[in-house]
This record gives structure tokens, sequence and C-alpha cells, in this order.
């Protein structure tokens, strides 16, 4: 499918302000139509890497002159183009991850927001004014930004997860080097275009397209003064440990094994439908997304016998398909890793009581399965990235919580009842940074902090909300003086 408005940029990286394509290139596939690529895209190396880094460097300093206004304004045109290329950016996202055209067209329409919230934050105070015991002085903070950014994004929210990143960053004052997911290369070449087309200055925000070595040729360069990175927890360590041994700074936001707990008193037309939406929407690719049911008491039967049925009718299909609701998974390699991991549940003893019918068109297409089982089961303690959920049965309200915690991640948690004393136990026992009450454990605001606990987050700032610009800024306390004697002494 043509996409006119950015063949200028289409495929290429973005580097000092310069679209640059030559050098070796590949395909971008289309998961649910494996046989039709979407486009091809330029292929970097470590030197394209450096190249970037060396323009982040050179504009750093301009950038952090332009001042707040400057910058707000550019992230407030950001967030127009965002809205005015939605429809486009939803179709490149869908046709490069799968994802419904309705849930892309929302991320793009919430990077609008997320422009537009952050270009807000940097209008609002900043400093602190602290007392002196000394006449005439004055004692102050300020925030500066962190220098030269490193951000490196998934492909499961190819619109969104980069923007909330990248917006703080830029409106922060730091320059940015982005280097993005190789399975939806040309949805971030749109993102960067509209930031490009905004005003945003040669060098302050560039994007490198290839193989994850060259992100991690960015990530080793001593020049980026910090890295925000989502993906896996042995990548995200990775990372930790190289930037952190010069004293760089890093945010991690990694896996999710999130637990739903229904208790007995929980009106299921109300929780099965949105246990369901949280276990498999997106496919199931979400790190918020419900992974464990613990059904605590008599509402397990019940519970287990709705959900079988609500899973069953799950439709699966392209994501351009307005009557499908579960689009592909995003690669043959993702849905194998999917599909070895149904099969070792099913292997310990896990039973299939639900699973809807998925078409055989492409080989990302995998069945929402939902399985019954015991907590020895490995699926119950380690992540599988798809849609796939396990119920077990907790005896009474200390088992569901003990079960929901046994776990080494933390990211988000889901509790249904109307118990209003076990909603007070669920927000000050379950160990997660993001706690629902009646609600599934996925989606999040933007003006919120975001990020979780134990493995799921390292412990840098919050993403998200005014909390974005404590990772992405230092402090400075700062005493000013008069210079002269005091007159009135």
């Amino acid at each position: 499918m043509p996409v006119t408005t950015l063949d200028i940029a289409r495929g290429a990286h973005l580097i000092g302000g310069e679209w640059i394509s030559t050098g070796a290139t590949t395909a971008s596939i289309n998961p649910a139509r494996p046989d039709q690529p979407v486009g091809e895209h330029v292929v970097g190396d470590a030197s394209t890497a450096s190249d970037a880094v060396s323009a982040a460097v050179d504009a750093q300093r301009a950038w952090r002159a332009a001042g707040y206004k400057k910058r707000a304004e550019i992230l407030e045109r950001a967030a127009v183009l965002f809205e005015e290329r939605a429809d486009e950016l939803a179709m490149i996202g869908t046709l490069e991850e799968g994802k419904m055209l309705a849930e892309m067209h929302g991320e793009a329409m919430l990077s609008a927001e997320t422009c537009r919230y952050q270009a807000a934050v940097i209008k609002m105070p900043t400093e602190r004014i602290y007392p002196t015991a000394k006449p005439g002085e004055t004692i102050r903070t300020l925030r500066a930004p962190l220098g030269v950014v490193g951000v490196v994004t998934p492909w499961n929210f190819p619109i969104l997860i980069p923007v909330w990143k990248i917006a703080p960053a830029l409106a922060a004052g730091n320059t940015v080097v982005w280097k993005t997911a190789s399975n939806t290369p040309l949805v971030s070449v749109a993102i960067a275009k509209v930031f490009h087309d905004a005003g945003v200055p040669a060098g302050a925000l560039n994007l490198i397209l290839g193989p994850g070595s060259m992100g991690g040729a960015m990530v080793a360069d001593p020049r980026v003064d910090g890295v925000t990175f989502t993906g896996s927890v042995p990548v995200g360590f990775g990372i930790r440990d190289q930037v952190t041994a010069r004293n760089g700074r890093v945010q991690l936001e990694l896996g999710g094994h999130n637990p739903a707990i229904v208790f007995d008193d929980a009106d299921l037309d109300v929780t099965v439908p949105l246990v369901v939406a949280g276990a498999m929407g997106s496919t199931g690719q979400k790190c918020t997304a419900t992974r464990r049911v613990i059904a605590v008491g008599s509402v397990y039967d019940e519970l287990v016998e709705r959900m079988s049925s609500a899973v069953s009718a799950l439709k699966i299909g392209d994501g351009l398909d307005p009557n499908v609701g579960i689009g592909p998974i995003v690669a043959p390699g993702a849905r194998a890793e999917v599909a070895e991991g149904l099969e070792k549940a099913l292997a310990q003893g896990a039973e299939v009581v639900a699973a809807a019918s998925a078409p055989d068109t492409s080989e990302c297409f995998f069945a929402p399965t939902l399985l019954t089982g015991t907590t020895d089961l490995d699926i119950w303690t380690e992540e599988i990235f798809g849609p796939i959920s396990t119920v077990v049965r907790a005896a009474d309200e200390d088992e569901a919580f003990a079960l929901a915690n046994n776990t080494e991640f933390g990211l988000s948690a889901s509790v249904f009842t109307t118990d209003q004393w076990r909603v007070d136990r669920a927000v000050n026992t379950l160990e997660a940074g993001i706690i629902k009450i009646n609600a599934p454990t996925t989606g999040s605001e933007l003006h919120v902090p975001f990020g979780g606990e134990k493995q799921s987050s390292g412990h840098a700032p919050r993403e998200q909300g005014d909390t974005a610009h404590d990772f992405f800024t230092r402090t400075r306390s700062v005493y000013i003086n008069p210079g002269t004697p005091n007159p009135y002494a």
C-alpha cells in the first residue's frame, strides 16, 4: 500500500537532520500477510550509531539553549501532526506489527496528547527556593538536561512507547539517539518525520534502523549520558551493567507476569470481559497483560466457564479487518516461542479449557488459549509473550495475595471485588507498581507515573507523567550571593 506522504523519508535513518538511505536494505514484513512486504528500509551498523551520537553531541548545546518556550512550541506542533497523520501512522503500524487498526490509531492520538502534556509540564515551576542564614543570599535549585540520551524501544507499542520517551527527553533539553525495534522500522520513520516536520532541529532527534548490535554500539558509546530502555530482562540488565559502569543513568521497563485476583463477590458480568481483554488483547503482547488468573474459593468454576466461552468467541485475523479482535503475533520466531511455552505447559499437566480458532493464512496467527493448572507449572512463573493465560484456584484471601506476589516481576496486578477492606489490603499488599481495582491489568493514563517493582523495572524514576523529567534532568543546587558588602549591616 503506497504511503505517499512519507515517501521522502521512508526506510531511512535520520542523522543530523538528514535522511540517509544509502547502504544495505531489508524488507519489513506484515505478520498477517508475510507474502506482502510493507516496504524496504536501510540497515545500519556500529558506524551508523556512532554518527548518530556525534550528531546528538553536536546539537546538544544549541537545543538546550533554545529554551523551554521554543521546545514547547515544537512539541505542540508535533501534537497537531500526530493527529493529522493518525490514520497514516495507524495503517503503517498495523501493517508492520499486526495490532488492530483501531488500537494503533489510539496510539497515534495518545502520542499527540503526550506531546501536549509534556509541552505543558516544562512550563510549570521546577525550581525551589531554600532559606539561608546569610543575608542577601539566595539558594535555589535548577534542572539541567541529562545530555545525550539513548532511547531503545520495543515493537509492541511502536508509536506510543517511543513518544512517551522521546517527548519528555526533548522537552527537558536533551538530544536523542533512538534505536527502534527491528520489526517496526517504517512506522518509526513516520514518527521521526513528525518530529522533524514539527521543527526539531538537526541532531536533536536521530533515528537509526538496524539490528540489536547497532543498539548495543549506541549504548556502549561513552558519549551517551543515559539510556531509557523497554524490552526483555536479559537485555535490560546488560544495558544496566554497561551504562552504570561509566556512571551513566539507566531507566528500564522490563517484563511482567501480572495476576488478576477474582473474589467471589465480584460481578462476573463486568469482570470476565475485562480479564479476557487484559489477557488476550493485542494478542497478549503487552508487558502488562494478564498472565495469571487467581480465582478465590467458590467463584472458580463459574469464572472458568465464563472465561472459556469468552475466549472461544474471540475472532483472530488481519488487524485491518474491522470484524476481527485479535491480530497475529509479530513474527514467526515470536510465535514459535509462544507455541513452545504452551507445549511445555501441557506436558507438565496444564489443561486447555478454551482456545479460539486461528486462521491458517499466516504462520504468525496463534489461537488465544485459556489453561487451568497448578502453580507448579513453569508457565505460572515464566512470562510467555502471547495470548495464553492460566487460571488457578486459591482457597482464601491469604493464599490469593501470596500467589499474586509469588513472582520475580511486579509490574501490574488487578483485583476484582466489591469489598473495600479487600481493596485496602490489596493496595497495601500487592507487590506491583500498578494496581487496578475492578479493571484490567493493562492500560494506563499518560499523566500518571508508569513502572513496576522487582525485576519489572529499574530503580530510575518512573516513565510518563511529570516524573519522567526526574530521569531526563539533573538537579543542581545554586548559591547566589550579592558579591558586594551588605550596606545595611
